[in-house]
Protein backbone atom coordinates (compact mmCIF):
# COMPACT_ATOMS: atom_id res chain seq x y z
CA UNK A 1 0.00 0.00 0.00
CA UNK A 2 2.76 2.03 0.86
CA UNK A 3 4.65 1.72 -2.52
CA UNK A 4 1.16 2.47 -4.68
CA UNK A 5 0.82 5.83 -2.42
CA UNK A 6 4.78 7.03 -3.30
CA UNK A 7 3.73 5.93 -6.73
CA UNK A 8 1.07 7.56 -7.60
CA UNK A 9 2.13 10.93 -5.51
CA UNK A 10 5.11 10.95 -7.46
CA UNK A 11 2.93 10.37 -10.51
CA UNK A 12 0.90 13.67 -9.53
CA UNK A 13 4.09 15.98 -8.94
CA UNK A 14 5.11 15.14 -12.27
CA UNK A 15 2.21 16.02 -13.99
CA UNK A 16 1.88 18.89 -12.42
CA UNK A 17 5.28 19.84 -13.32
CA UNK A 18 4.49 19.22 -16.85
CA UNK A 19 1.31 21.03 -16.42
CA UNK A 20 2.91 24.03 -15.47
CA UNK A 21 4.82 25.03 -18.85
CA UNK A 22 1.97 23.91 -20.79
CA UNK A 23 -0.35 26.39 -18.96
CA UNK A 24 2.40 29.13 -19.15
CA UNK A 25 3.20 28.50 -22.75
CA UNK A 26 -0.43 27.95 -23.78
CA UNK A 27 -1.60 31.40 -22.20
CA UNK A 28 0.79 33.37 -24.41
CA UNK A 29 -0.69 31.41 -27.53
CA UNK A 30 -3.31 34.21 -28.46
CA UNK A 31 -1.75 37.14 -30.73
CA UNK A 32 -0.90 40.36 -28.96
CA UNK A 33 -0.46 40.44 -25.07
CA UNK A 34 -1.07 42.65 -21.85
CA UNK A 35 1.94 44.91 -22.67
CA UNK A 36 0.20 45.93 -26.28
CA UNK A 37 -3.17 46.05 -24.81
CA UNK A 38 -1.74 48.63 -22.01
CA UNK A 39 0.52 50.73 -24.54
CA UNK A 40 -2.87 51.45 -26.82
CA UNK A 41 -4.79 51.84 -23.68
CA UNK A 42 -1.82 54.09 -22.09
CA UNK A 43 -1.98 56.19 -25.82
CA UNK A 44 -5.58 56.82 -26.39
CA UNK A 45 -5.60 58.54 -22.59
CA UNK A 46 -2.71 60.70 -23.59
CA UNK A 47 -3.52 61.33 -27.29
CA UNK A 48 -0.18 60.58 -28.46
CA UNK A 49 2.66 57.90 -29.03
CA UNK A 50 4.26 56.32 -26.38
CA UNK A 51 8.31 56.05 -26.65
CA UNK A 52 10.75 53.29 -26.69
CA UNK A 53 11.98 54.19 -23.40
CA UNK A 54 8.80 54.21 -21.77
CA UNK A 55 7.93 51.04 -23.34
CA UNK A 56 11.06 49.45 -22.20
CA UNK A 57 10.29 51.12 -18.80
CA UNK A 58 7.03 49.08 -18.86
CA UNK A 59 8.35 45.55 -20.05
CA UNK A 60 10.88 45.93 -16.96
CA UNK A 61 7.94 46.60 -14.60
CA UNK A 62 6.15 43.86 -15.51
CA UNK A 63 8.73 41.49 -16.14
CA UNK A 64 7.88 41.05 -19.54
CA UNK A 65 10.88 41.89 -21.17
CA UNK A 66 12.77 38.22 -20.59
CA UNK A 67 12.23 35.54 -23.20
CA UNK A 68 9.54 33.15 -22.31
CA UNK A 69 12.01 30.42 -20.73
CA UNK A 70 12.96 32.99 -18.53
CA UNK A 71 9.89 34.45 -17.34
CA UNK A 72 8.45 30.96 -16.59
CA UNK A 73 12.08 29.96 -14.58
CA UNK A 74 11.37 33.21 -12.26
CA UNK A 75 7.96 32.37 -12.13
CA UNK A 76 8.36 29.06 -10.72
CA UNK A 77 10.86 30.01 -8.68
CA UNK A 78 9.36 32.90 -6.86
CA UNK A 79 6.29 30.62 -6.58
CA UNK A 80 8.31 28.25 -4.45
CA UNK A 81 9.04 31.36 -1.95
CA UNK A 82 4.98 31.84 -2.20
CA UNK A 83 5.29 34.83 -4.46
CA UNK A 84 2.57 33.74 -7.55
CA UNK A 85 3.89 37.19 -9.38
CA UNK A 86 1.87 40.48 -9.79
CA UNK A 87 -1.60 40.40 -11.62
CA UNK A 88 -1.23 43.37 -13.98
CA UNK A 89 -5.00 44.04 -15.11
CA UNK A 90 -5.62 43.96 -10.91
CA UNK A 91 -2.07 45.61 -10.12
CA UNK A 92 -2.45 43.15 -7.10
CA UNK A 93 -0.26 40.18 -5.74
CA UNK A 94 -1.45 37.23 -7.58
CA UNK A 95 -1.65 35.45 -3.74
CA UNK A 96 -4.08 37.90 -2.72
CA UNK A 97 -6.85 37.93 -5.62
CA UNK A 98 -6.71 33.84 -4.67
CA UNK A 99 -7.05 34.44 -1.40
CA UNK A 100 -9.87 36.62 -1.30
CA UNK A 101 -11.76 34.37 -3.41
CA UNK A 102 -10.72 31.05 -1.83
CA UNK A 103 -12.97 30.85 0.85
CA UNK A 104 -15.85 31.58 -0.46
CA UNK A 105 -14.95 28.98 -3.39
CA UNK A 106 -14.37 26.31 -0.77
CA UNK A 107 -17.30 26.94 0.97
CA UNK A 108 -19.50 26.67 -1.75
CA UNK A 109 -17.30 23.46 -3.33
CA UNK A 110 -17.52 21.30 -0.09
CA UNK A 111 -21.52 21.99 0.49
CA UNK A 112 -21.95 20.83 -3.46
CA UNK A 113 -19.55 18.20 -3.49
CA UNK A 114 -21.26 17.18 -0.26
CA UNK A 115 -24.90 17.41 -1.36
CA UNK A 116 -23.83 15.66 -4.62
CA UNK A 117 -22.97 12.55 -3.28
CA UNK A 118 -25.54 12.55 -0.38
CA UNK A 119 -28.13 13.16 -2.79
CA UNK A 120 -27.22 11.03 -6.25
CA UNK A 121 -25.98 7.57 -4.30
CA UNK A 122 -29.43 7.07 -2.40
CA UNK A 123 -31.32 7.56 -5.22
CA UNK A 124 -29.26 5.19 -7.54
CA UNK A 125 -29.30 2.62 -5.50
CA UNK A 126 -33.23 3.32 -5.39
CA UNK A 127 -33.56 3.65 -9.25
CA UNK A 128 -31.45 0.25 -9.28
CA UNK A 129 -33.56 -1.88 -7.45
CA UNK A 130 -36.48 -0.65 -8.25
CA UNK A 131 -35.79 -0.95 -12.45
CA UNK A 132 -38.41 0.54 -14.82
CA UNK A 133 -40.67 1.10 -11.77
CA UNK A 134 -42.74 4.50 -11.78
CA UNK A 135 -40.11 6.18 -9.41
CA UNK A 136 -37.40 4.68 -11.28
CA UNK A 137 -38.91 5.97 -14.91
CA UNK A 138 -38.93 9.63 -12.88
CA UNK A 139 -35.80 9.84 -11.36
CA UNK A 140 -34.78 8.59 -14.87
CA UNK A 141 -36.03 11.53 -16.45
CA UNK A 142 -34.55 14.06 -13.94
CA UNK A 143 -31.48 12.74 -14.20
CA UNK A 144 -31.57 13.38 -18.65
CA UNK A 145 -33.38 16.77 -17.97
CA UNK A 146 -30.40 17.73 -15.28
CA UNK A 147 -27.48 16.85 -17.39
CA UNK A 148 -29.01 18.58 -20.67
CA UNK A 149 -29.66 21.99 -19.27
CA UNK A 150 -27.04 24.20 -19.28
CA UNK A 151 -26.26 25.51 -15.83
CA UNK A 152 -26.13 29.24 -16.52
CA UNK A 153 -29.48 28.47 -18.14
CA UNK A 154 -30.49 27.05 -15.01
CA UNK A 155 -29.29 30.01 -13.05
CA UNK A 156 -30.94 32.74 -15.39
CA UNK A 157 -34.52 30.84 -14.99
CA UNK A 158 -34.44 30.06 -10.78
CA UNK A 159 -32.44 33.71 -10.60
CA UNK A 160 -35.74 35.43 -12.29
CA UNK A 161 -38.26 32.96 -10.90
CA UNK A 162 -37.01 33.87 -6.95
CA UNK A 163 -36.74 37.52 -8.01
CA UNK A 164 -40.31 38.36 -8.83
CA UNK A 165 -41.95 36.02 -7.20
CA UNK A 166 -40.40 35.65 -4.12
CA UNK A 167 -38.80 39.23 -3.95
CA UNK A 168 -35.28 37.42 -3.32
CA UNK A 169 -32.12 39.13 -4.44
CA UNK A 170 -29.78 36.92 -6.73
CA UNK A 171 -26.57 37.46 -7.85
CA UNK A 172 -23.48 37.19 -5.44
CA UNK A 173 -23.68 35.70 -2.19
CA UNK A 174 -24.98 38.80 -0.24
CA UNK A 175 -27.61 41.53 -0.47
CA UNK A 176 -26.07 44.58 -1.73
CA UNK A 177 -26.88 46.20 1.60
CA UNK A 178 -24.48 43.56 3.57
CA UNK A 179 -21.68 43.58 0.51
CA UNK A 180 -19.30 45.58 2.57
CA UNK A 181 -20.60 45.48 5.97
CA UNK A 182 -18.79 43.81 9.06
CA UNK A 183 -19.12 40.47 9.99
CA UNK A 184 -22.45 39.64 11.83
CA UNK A 185 -24.80 36.85 12.67
CA UNK A 186 -27.74 39.12 10.09
CA UNK A 187 -24.94 38.40 7.39
CA UNK A 188 -24.35 35.10 8.25
CA UNK A 189 -27.89 34.29 7.61
CA UNK A 190 -27.85 36.57 4.46
CA UNK A 191 -25.13 34.01 3.13
CA UNK A 192 -27.34 31.40 4.36
CA UNK A 193 -30.39 32.37 2.17
CA UNK A 194 -28.36 33.27 -0.92
CA UNK A 195 -26.22 29.60 -1.16
CA UNK A 196 -28.97 27.53 -2.21
CA UNK A 197 -29.26 28.99 -5.50
CA UNK A 198 -25.47 28.39 -6.70
CA UNK A 199 -25.03 25.00 -4.80
CA UNK A 200 -28.22 23.72 -6.71
CA UNK A 201 -26.95 24.86 -10.15
CA UNK A 202 -23.38 24.11 -9.98
CA UNK A 203 -24.39 20.59 -8.24
CA UNK A 204 -27.22 19.54 -10.64
CA UNK A 205 -25.54 18.35 -13.95
CA UNK A 206 -22.84 16.29 -11.25
CA UNK A 207 -25.58 14.66 -9.23
CA UNK A 208 -27.83 13.62 -12.55
CA UNK A 209 -24.76 12.15 -13.84
CA UNK A 210 -23.65 10.08 -10.62
CA UNK A 211 -27.45 8.92 -10.32
CA UNK A 212 -26.56 6.94 -14.08
CA UNK A 213 -23.27 6.07 -13.36
CA UNK A 214 -24.66 4.27 -10.04
CA UNK A 215 -27.92 2.69 -11.15
CA UNK A 216 -25.78 1.12 -14.13
CA UNK A 217 -23.19 0.03 -11.97
CA UNK A 218 -25.53 -1.58 -9.41
CA UNK A 219 -27.57 -3.20 -11.99
CA UNK A 220 -24.71 -4.90 -13.76
CA UNK A 221 -23.29 -5.83 -10.03
CA UNK A 222 -26.94 -7.40 -9.06
CA UNK A 223 -26.82 -9.44 -12.75
CA UNK A 224 -23.53 -11.12 -11.46
CA UNK A 225 -23.22 -14.98 -10.19
CA UNK A 226 -22.23 -14.45 -6.80
CA UNK A 227 -25.51 -12.01 -6.11
CA UNK A 228 -27.43 -15.01 -7.46
CA UNK A 229 -25.69 -17.24 -5.30
CA UNK A 230 -25.99 -15.08 -2.10
CA UNK A 231 -30.10 -15.14 -2.68
CA UNK A 232 -30.19 -19.15 -2.75
CA UNK A 233 -28.21 -18.61 0.81
CA UNK A 234 -31.25 -17.27 1.70
CA UNK A 235 -28.88 -13.85 2.90
CA UNK A 236 -31.46 -11.09 3.38
CA UNK A 237 -31.79 -9.12 0.33
CA UNK A 238 -30.98 -5.49 1.74
CA UNK A 239 -28.03 -6.57 3.78
CA UNK A 240 -27.04 -8.76 0.67
CA UNK A 241 -27.29 -5.57 -1.61
CA UNK A 242 -25.64 -3.07 0.68
CA UNK A 243 -22.78 -5.51 1.72
CA UNK A 244 -21.55 -6.82 -1.65
CA UNK A 245 -23.04 -5.38 -4.86
CA UNK A 246 -23.46 -1.58 -3.49
CA UNK A 247 -20.05 -1.39 -2.60
CA UNK A 248 -18.30 -2.94 -6.04
CA UNK A 249 -20.78 -0.66 -7.55
CA UNK A 250 -19.18 2.42 -5.21
CA UNK A 251 -15.84 1.98 -7.40
CA UNK A 252 -17.20 4.42 -10.72
CA UNK A 253 -18.32 6.44 -8.28
CA UNK A 254 -15.33 7.16 -6.51
CA UNK A 255 -13.37 7.98 -9.55
CA UNK A 256 -15.65 10.78 -10.50
CA UNK A 257 -14.00 12.37 -7.49
CA UNK A 258 -11.26 13.27 -9.65
CA UNK A 259 -13.51 15.83 -12.58
CA UNK A 260 -16.08 16.63 -10.04
CA UNK A 261 -13.82 18.29 -8.01
CA UNK A 262 -12.01 20.84 -10.24
CA UNK A 263 -15.52 21.76 -11.58
CA UNK A 264 -17.23 22.40 -8.63
CA UNK A 265 -14.17 24.18 -7.26
CA UNK A 266 -14.19 26.56 -10.14
CA UNK A 267 -17.74 27.34 -9.69
CA UNK A 268 -18.57 25.99 -13.30
CA UNK A 269 -17.17 29.58 -14.57
CA UNK A 270 -20.13 30.98 -16.85
CA UNK A 271 -22.29 30.18 -14.17
CA UNK A 272 -20.23 31.82 -11.88
CA UNK A 273 -20.35 34.49 -14.08
CA UNK A 274 -23.84 34.78 -14.81
CA UNK A 275 -24.57 34.59 -10.70
CA UNK A 276 -21.75 36.97 -9.54
CA UNK A 277 -19.86 34.48 -7.59
CA UNK A 278 -16.76 35.37 -6.10
CA UNK A 279 -14.83 32.06 -7.78
CA UNK A 280 -11.82 31.08 -8.82
CA UNK A 281 -13.49 30.07 -12.13
CA UNK A 282 -14.39 34.02 -12.89
CA UNK A 283 -11.32 34.94 -12.18
CA UNK A 284 -9.33 32.73 -14.09
CA UNK A 285 -12.03 33.97 -16.62
CA UNK A 286 -11.20 37.48 -16.58
CA UNK A 287 -7.43 36.66 -16.37
CA UNK A 288 -7.77 34.85 -19.82
CA UNK A 289 -9.42 37.89 -21.45
CA UNK A 290 -7.40 40.33 -20.51
CA UNK A 291 -3.93 37.91 -21.16
CA UNK A 292 -2.87 39.15 -17.44
CA UNK A 293 -0.79 35.49 -17.52
CA UNK A 294 0.63 35.29 -13.77
CA UNK A 295 -3.38 35.09 -12.73
CA UNK A 296 -4.58 33.12 -15.71
CA UNK A 297 -1.51 30.84 -14.83
CA UNK A 298 -1.98 30.45 -11.33
CA UNK A 299 -5.92 29.29 -11.76
CA UNK A 300 -4.80 26.64 -13.88
CA UNK A 301 -2.30 25.41 -12.16
CA UNK A 302 -4.48 25.55 -9.05
CA UNK A 303 -7.59 23.54 -11.01
CA UNK A 304 -4.88 20.99 -12.37
CA UNK A 305 -3.73 20.63 -8.99
CA UNK A 306 -7.38 19.87 -7.76
CA UNK A 307 -7.74 17.34 -10.63
CA UNK A 308 -5.04 15.33 -9.84
CA UNK A 309 -6.01 16.00 -5.77
CA UNK A 310 -9.02 14.54 -6.90
CA UNK A 311 -7.62 11.89 -8.93
CA UNK A 312 -5.11 10.41 -6.24
CA UNK A 313 -8.09 10.62 -3.31
CA UNK A 314 -9.87 8.55 -5.66
CA UNK A 315 -6.83 5.93 -6.26
CA UNK A 316 -6.55 6.05 -2.41
CA UNK A 317 -10.11 5.34 -2.29
CA UNK A 318 -10.31 2.70 -4.13
CA UNK A 319 -7.24 0.93 -2.78
CA UNK A 320 -9.07 1.03 0.59
CA UNK A 321 -12.55 -0.20 -0.56
CA UNK A 322 -11.46 -3.05 -3.35
CA UNK A 323 -8.24 -5.04 -2.56
CA UNK A 324 -8.53 -6.31 -5.89
CA UNK A 325 -6.87 -2.84 -6.76
CA UNK A 326 -4.55 -2.72 -3.57
CA UNK A 327 -3.06 -6.08 -4.24
CA UNK A 328 -2.49 -5.62 -8.50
Amino acid sequence: MREFLIRRFAFMLIVLFLTSIFAFIVIQLPPGDYLSSYIIRLETERGGIISEAEIEAIKKQFGLGDPIHIQYIKWMTNMFRGDFGQSFEWRQPVIKLINDRLPMTVVISFLTLILTYVIAIPIGIYSARHQYSFMDYTFTSLGFLGLSTPSFFLALVLAFVLNKYFNISVGGLYSPEFINAPPSFAKFLDLLKHLPLPIVVIGLAGTASIIRIMRGSLLDEIGRPYVTAARARGLEESKMIYMYPVRVALNPIISTVGWLLPSIFSGATVTAIVLNLPTIGSLLYGALLSQDMYLAGTCILILTALTLIGTFISDVLLALIDPRIRYS
